[in-house]
């Protein structure tokens, strides 16, 4: 069946057509769910440090570590769940779509009551290994105790989310993520400024509008798989395909393993920073953020190449896939610079956004240079990301996972901030030159040739 002719289905075939014009059209939609997420979450600290001060925003800080640490589960294998459907639509081998989202719902949620769980009860020397400063450890633990406890609904969304990209829909997870972004809002004012709840109240907000956003996107699957030709409401089918979990772990446990690394890198390096005080602790709520920004494009990007890259891979067309790389690089640099501009010429206005404080602002300076560096480094990430994740190589991934997350990420922290004497500052600095490792590693993958073939995923 050609995609393309059915005017019926709601799947995107991204083997012909101009390459350009459907990333830019198909990432769009995700570059602006990403910049909604963003959004919402700068809010919460918005609020929070403009009505708590800084140990409300030292909360919303460390709280937002952990709460994106928990999420590696549901992002590595939901991206992996996306590659394989990417692969299979491409293939051909449609048959094997809802074996695999059913597969995905069973092992990803366990994986999300299991997680939850465990760090509820293990909270507290979770705080206590973030070097959490006391004034602002009962915020902390009551916003890391209320996103703990709605998990499952960010796992599942994830889920959700995955599986329509992955089949070349990425309209309706920003309308999805859209409402959450309204919802958020609504309820930041109502929790934080009107109950004055502080930080809870910030958790709340985000766990609420998330699990609407879940809620909403499982309604819209379910009324509409006719339209992607899917069969996943059979109670008969409800069992894991031993086949499909195969392929799921083989690929999502290095891009679990490389997004726990790279969050448990950002939380070990945010504790020694921690350490240097509740305004240093503070600023690394902002710098946060900033690293959320510089993330913003190249994720969206990265996550509409995975697709695009899987489904040429799958259908054997490896001649467009440099085309695809080529694209992403343009588009995320030319972003880069903009923004590098933009804080260059008026770094006070932007960090004001955040707060008032001059011991913040003072630091927020010596910060500057890095931000500028993160957003070449996340640029560079993009092309060659979507590169490893759409062909579906999971060794690749292994490696950077240890050497990007892990090894390259922790060492060039600790030589900056303590060999080097550079403190906070050398702790962001080698932060964000460690972002550049899947340039490097994707360059040579790419030049290999070895991601020429589709039998990482489909079995014939």
């Amino acid at each position: 069946m050609d995609l393309d002719r059915n005017q019926h289905t709601l799947q995107k075939n991204f083997t012909e057509g101009n390459v350009a014009k459907q990333l830019l059209v198909f990432s769009a939609p995700l570059f602006f769910s990403n910049l909604l997420q963003i959004m919402y979450n700068m809010v919460d600290m918005v609020i929070v440090g403009h009505v708590s001060g800084k140990s409300g925003l030292s909360a919303v800080s460390v709280g937002g570590d952990i709460s994106n640490f928990l999420t590696f589960l549901a992002m590595g294998f939901s991206n992996a769940g996306q590659v394989i459907i990417a692969q299979y639509l491409g293939a051909g081998q449609r048959n094997k779509i809802s074996k695999c989202i059913i597969t995905m719902f069973i092992f990803l949620l366990s994986c999300a009551l299991a997680v939850s769980a465990v760090c509820l009860f293990l909270r507290a020397p979770i705080l206590h290994i973030m070097n959490t400063p006391e004034e602002s450890y009962g915020q902390t633990m009551a916003y890391a105790t209320v996103c703990m406890t709605g998990l499952v609904f960010i796992y599942g969304y994830n889920i959700v989310s995955a599986v329509l990209r992955g089949m070349g829909d990425s309209k309706h997870p920003f309308l999805f993520v859209s409402t959450a972004a309204v919802l958020n809002v609504v309820l930041d004012i109502v929790f934080v400024i009107g109950l004055r709840l502080g930080a809870m109240g910030a958790a709340l907000a985000t766990v609420i509008s998330q699990t609407v956003s879940f809620l909403l996107s499982v309604l819209f699957l379910f009324r509409n798989q006719k339209k992607f030709e899917l069969e996943v409401w059979d109670r008969k089918l409800w069992k894991i395909d031993r086949e499909i979990l195969e392929s799921l772990i083989k690929l999502g446990v290095p891009m679990a393993i490389k997004n726990a690394s790279v969050q448990f890198s950002k939380l070990f390096v945010n504790s020694w920073i921690n350490s240097y005080g509740v305004a240093v602790s503070a600023m690394a709520g902002i710098a946060n953020k900033f690293n959320s920004v510089s993330n913003l494009l190249s994720n969206s990007i990265n996550t509409a190449g995975s697709t695009m890259v899987g489904q040429n891979v799958g259908a054997g067309k490896y001649q467009r896939v440099p085309k695809i790389m080529l694209t992403c690089f343009a588009v995320t640099v030319s972003i880069s610079v903009a923004m590098s501009a933009a804080l260059l010429l008026f770094p006070q206005q932007i960090f004001k956004i955040f707060t008032e404080e001059r011991e913040v602002l003072a630091i927020s300076m010596e910060y500057l240079p890095v931000a500028i560096l993160m957003f070449f480094g996340s640029a560079c990430r993009a092309p060659m990301n979507a590169l490893v994740n759409g062909s579906g190589n999971y060794k690749v991934n292994f490696a950077i996972a240890i050497l990007d997350g892990l090894a390259l990420r922790i060492g060039l922290a600790l030589f900056f901030g303590l060999t080097c004497h550079m403190e906070y500052v050398g702790f962001w600095l080698g932060d964000a030159l460690a972002g550049f490792t899947p340039l490097w590693i994707g360059g040579i993958y790419f030049l290999t040739g070895k991601w020429k073939t589709n039998r990482y995923v489909v079995k014939e």
